[in-house]
């Protein structure tokens, strides 16, 4: 590998290491670049190159594992977790977490109150695929 790949995979890591970090916050691509040290368009390509999906959707998908978790492990209403995990709108949330998961969050909930497994099966089992 060159060394100027492994400086746009280093950049890129950072970025998304970054999300990993602050995945409530508002993060757009702009703010993103800036951490990585390249152009917002640059950026956007490489990131979806690099780790073959957008950063848009990088990020919402880490919110709604983050949400998966609350919704196993906790009675807190689905709009609190909505808000907790950074999305803008319960309508919004519940739109995305059922294209990504394929149900909606209270389903998700009811159904994963159900299965009484250990904790590393449902990990495995409920991780959403990119």
């Amino acid at each position: 590998m060159s060394r100027a790949a492994e400086e746009t995979n280093r950049r890129m890591l950072r970025a998304r290491d970054a999300m990993d970090r602050a995945y409530a916050q508002p993060l757009d691509v702009p703010a993103l670049a800036r951490i990585a040290h390249v152009s917002p368009a640059h950026f956007a390509r490489t990131f979806r190159a690099t780790f073959g999906e957008t950063p848009h959707r990088y990020l919402q998908r880490r919110r709604v594992e983050r949400a998966m978790y609350l919704l196993r492990e906790t009675d807190r209403s689905v709009t609190d977790i909505c808000f907790e995990v950074g999305f803008g709108s319960p309508g919004t949330f519940s739109r995305t977490f059922r294209d990504i998961v394929g149900r909606p969050p209270r389903a998700y909930r009811k159904e994963a109150a159900a299965a009484d497994v250990p904790t590393c099966f449902t990990k495995a089992w409920t991780r959403p695929v990119p």
